[in-house]
């Protein structure tokens, strides 16, 4: 595969039985063979994306002194500010070029993943800041639950099989600024090679060059979204409940050409995670003579935690 397939989501919130199936099929064939798709007819409206990028470039240009104030030790950078060069990817020592914010789940009923779960930090300078995130938050989880239920049914499960998995899941709304380059970079790209941790990621702000795909081949391609589309793909734990049917595909941000090196890159990904009971122990239905169980069994908790230790964000 040479390019990110397309597809729009409208196709499966119809009420036409072969334009749902058509996406089933759309879907389930794209995350086997490459891992991404394009998606339109998501729930995020036009004005609400402006809202979020002018709310978030407004936070990363603060001064540097005001941003780390929102900087939480303790918690492994799961809300609030998390510095530039701070992240690396697994088995790389340097720093990627990138700082980033993270909102978390809004839990409103449940007291024991209300504990769990750090809470939202608010940013006092900017007054709209948080209600766009979690706004944004919302329209985003929503999207993910169609594709997931989609992809049950590509898996052969019952259609709401992951619904109760994501409900206030662990999930993070992560707006990334990329700043420009001052200097030649030592080895360090704004996003070194990766596999996401979570069941899927949806990516704004893939439009232009930048993010690029490893395919089965070994070769990258470019994963350019038009302006209406999400970048939708395949995480580890997805991969690994379905026995790598699914596959979470390794991808990066390279740095740009010499000439664009003053200008500032923002991407936002929204990282889906399931409560941290879930387990991830391959589904039978994805076991035969042909794939034999390739993963131990384990919990999407305690495989979040393996995974943010290899990161450096927190400690054994």
């Amino acid at each position: 595969m040479t390019s990110i397939p397309s597809v729009n989501l409208k196709d499966f919130l119809s009420n036409d039985v072969k334009r749902k199936q058509q996406f089933i099929n759309n879907i389930g064939k794209a995350y086997e063979e490459i891992g991404f798709v394009a998606l339109k007819g998501h729930f995020l409206e036009e004005n609400l994306v402006d809202n979020l990028y002018e709310e978030i470039k407004n936070f990363f240009e603060l001064p540097v002194e005001t941003k780390r104030s929102y900087e939480i030790p303790g918690i492994g950078g799961q809300r609030g500010y998390v510095s530039f060069g701070k992240e690396s990817a697994k088995g790389k020592k340097e720093g990627d070029l990138k700082e980033f914010w993270h909102f978390g789940q809004y839990v409103e009923d449940d007291s024991k993943l209300k504990n769990e779960y750090p809470d939202n930090v608010d940013v006092n300078e900017l007054p709209e800041f948080n209600a766009v995130g979690k706004e944004t938050y919302r329209m985003l989880e929503k999207t993910a639950k169609y594709v997931l239920r989609a992809l049950a049914l590509y898996l052969k499960l019952e259609e709401t099989y992951f619904d109760a998995y994501i409900y206030n899941g662990n999930s993070i709304l992560r707006p990334i600024h990329y700043p420009p380059i001052l200097k030649e970079p030592e080895n360090a790209v704004r996003a070194a090679a990766h596999g996401d941790i979570n069941l899927i990621t949806l990516l704004m702000g893939a439009q232009g060059r930048g993010l690029q795909v490893q395919n089965n081949d070994g070769e990258w391609i470019d994963a350019i979204a038009e302006p209406d589309e999400l970048m939708i793909n395949v995480g580890d734990m997805l991969s690994r409940h379905t026995n790598n049917k699914l596959k979470s595909t390794i991808h990066r941000v390279i740095n740009p050409p010499r000439e664009l090196w003053g200008t500032s890159r923002y991407s936002i990904p929204f990282f889906m995670h399931p409560i941290s009971e879930m387990k991830l122990d391959v589904l039978e239905n994805c076991i035969d003579k042909d794939n034999p169980k390739q993963f131990e069994d384990i919990t999407a908790g305690d495989f979040l935690h393996e995974r943010l230790v290899e990161l450096g964000l927190v400690k054994a």
